[in-house]
């Protein structure tokens, strides 16, 4: 295996990383991700100047992405080599470390379930403004079903992008191929916007994540299904999930949607303007519970994960 990482050694290592998350939460201080974000936010005002031809904006965004992303993954892959020469269990306790600063599964958790609570409570104010927290999207006028509805869709889409990616990446690169992925998925998520400002220059930080969820999305989509209505998550995933912009997240919300059997995309204010969004998933429109729902569906797949990669581990000893 990569970095001398057995199935078992690996499997040791996701669930030492995902009890850290579990039981530490992000870092309040001097996160690696946020620091991380600064760095990205001062490069692309350096180097996204938006003038010159399409092409131009293009490659200057891929060298803001080499600038930003490969010095630290990197760094991760000299540490940790150079770790295991000396000392195992230190790099193997950096491998750890880098996968939980990589994880969010307890902060899915923590910013969604209040948005649940407050809407079973019947306290539309705070709800919307939970839930301003975690999207992009406008919520001040929104009404229940707008905000379960986005709760959701937000558990279900960075359940791929914040854990099982992420638990994908390490099982086959180690810390150095989790660092690769989330800073990647970061920068998609800062950059890869079809906006005049983004639409060339964040182009190359869009279809690196692309192809780096590829796999992990359709492996979630399916572990959705698998642990939900899977009749249902099926037909959704074939039917709506070519319609949605995004070939990943696509897949995932539509399955996990027809895994839950509730009703989620449509209509959503962003800045200002109604966005038709195309449908996903079938039965009634998303409520308060069904957060909490989509919650448990996100912390069962991760429980089978780790019993997959634990079950390899005892066959491939």
């Amino acid at each position: 295996m990569l970095f001398g990482l057995s199935f078992g050694v690996i499997a040791i290592l996701m669930l030492l990383g995902v009890l850290l998350d579990m039981r530490l939460g992000e870092a309040t201080r001097w996160h690696p991700l946020v620091g991380f974000g600064n760095l990205a936010i001062r490069t692309e005002k350096k180097l996204n100047s938006g003038a010159g031809a399409p092409i131009v904006r293009i490659a200057r965004g891929a060298l803001a992405w080499m600038l930003v992303v490969l010095p630290f993954v990197l760094l991760a892959w000299v540490l940790t080599f150079w770790l295991a020469q000396f000392d195992a269990l230190l790099a193997l306790g950096v491998h750890a470390l880098l996968l939980y600063f990589s994880l969010g599964l307890r902060s899915l958790r923590d910013h969604t379930l209040p948005i649940a609570h407050a809407l079973m409570d019947g306290d539309l104010p705070q709800a919307r403004l939970l839930t301003a927290r975690i999207v992009s999207r406008d919520t001040r006028q929104a009404e229940e079903a707008d905000l379960a509805k986005a709760g959701v869709e937000s558990l279900l889409e960075n359940g791929n992008d914040a854990v099982f990616g992420t638990l994908f990446w390490f099982a086959v690169a180690g810390g150095p191929g989790v660092v690769l992925f989330r800073l990647a998925n970061t920068l998609d998520a800062m950059w890869g916007y079809r906006t005049p400002r983004y639409n060339e220059f964040g182009r190359v930080a869009a279809r690196i994540d692309d192809v780096l969820n590829f796999i992990p999305a359709r492996l979630t989509a399916l572990s959705y299904a698998v642990l939900g209505n899977t009749k249902q998550a099926w037909l959704c995933w074939r039917a709506q999930a070519p319609a949605w912009s995004s070939p990943n997240a696509g897949p995932v919300m539509s399955a996990g949607a027809g895994a839950l059997g509730i009703s989620l995309g449509g209509a959503a204010i962003y800045d200002g303007e109604v966005e038709n969004r195309p449908p996903l998933g079938t039965g009634p429109l998303a409520a308060g519970k069904d957060i909490a729902r989509a919650w448990r569906l996100v912390r069962s797949t991760t429980a089978l994960w780790l019993l997959l990669i634990c079950i390899a581990g005892v066959i491939y000893a």
